[in-house]
């Protein structure tokens, strides 16, 4: 793993896909001209509207979007995560939630599909049933870049310690979570948890977040961050739509992973 910098962006993400595209490029290009070489994007950054079932809400992959995306990467010749966007799958109403890696080439290198769906009632605060609008993908994907292995993920994963073992046991490096994590649960566990999974698999860790009001009626956390592994939060976003930058040290890693050489004691 290489020394570089990397990014956050924070977003409020409505139903104005241009207006969302636009905010999020310009977030990107304000990381590029940081230094940053890799950029992560919040979960659904394209389009969150009132309704999931609208026909907007869906796209192909490559599509618009990841092709406007592609295009962004290529130029500033950074990596982009792509948060996720909804992708429309054949002969189904409901659509998969998909993240993307895109290469300083412009090709997407990786494509992960969120695997644990939102289904959560808390009364009187919030209440999501993702599993009635989207499909749950399968498989954990880790991708060797020429930064750092990295490790996808999609938000409510980040409450499954299973999965990131499995993408620390497949070679990752840099965790990757965008997130749209709603306000209740993200001041109680989305620190906790992000800190968690960055310790546990000795691995950096990127977490991009959603802020503010969602269209759906409750308030997302904000507070996207940016971990190493020794569980040390190396940068973070406020309550505003915005960029948080740090650097990802390869051998903060492999010192950690020397010193305190917990994945190599594992007993399965």
């Amino acid at each position: 793993m290489e020394r570089f910098l990397a990014a956050v962006a924070q977003m409020a993400s409505g139903s104005d896909r241009g207006a969302n595209v636009r905010c999020a490029s310009g977030l990107v290009r304000e990381a590029a001209a940081r230094g940053a070489r890799l950029v992560v994007l919040p979960e659904v950054f394209a389009w969150r509207g009132p309704d999931p079932t609208d026909p907007a809400a869906a796209e192909s992959i490559p599509g618009p979007t990841s092709d406007t995306m592609a295009a962004l990467a290529r130029e500033l010749r950074v990596f982009l995560c792509m948060g996720s966007i909804l992708e429309a799958a054949e002969g189904e109403a409901r659509r998969y939630n998909t993240s993307c890696i895109i290469a300083p080439s412009g090709v997407i290198v990786a494509r992960y599909r969120k695997i644990h769906l939102f289904d959560v009632a808390l009364p009187g605060r919030v209440a999501v049933e993702e599993s009635a609008t989207r499909l749950a993908g399968e498989t954990p994907v880790v991708v060797p870049t020429a930064l750092a292995n990295l490790g996808c993920s999609i938000c409510y994963d980040l409450r499954f310690p299973e999965l990131y073992r499995a993408l620390a046991r497949d070679g990752a490096e840099v965790l990757l979570v965008p997130s749209a994590f709603t306000f209740p649960t993200g001041a109680a566990h989305w620190e906790v948890l992000c800190r968690a999974r960055a310790i546990e698999n000795q691995c950096h860790l990127l977490a991009a977040n959603q802020v503010g009001p969602s269209p759906h009626g409750h308030h997302d956390y904000g507070n996207s961050m940016i971990v190493d592994p020794w569980g040390t939060v190396l940068a973070r976003a406020g309550d505003d739509e915005g960029i948080a930058v740090a650097e990802l040290d390869g051998a903060v890693l492999a010192r950690v992973r020397r010193e305190l050489p917990a994945l190599a004691h594992r007993r399965l």
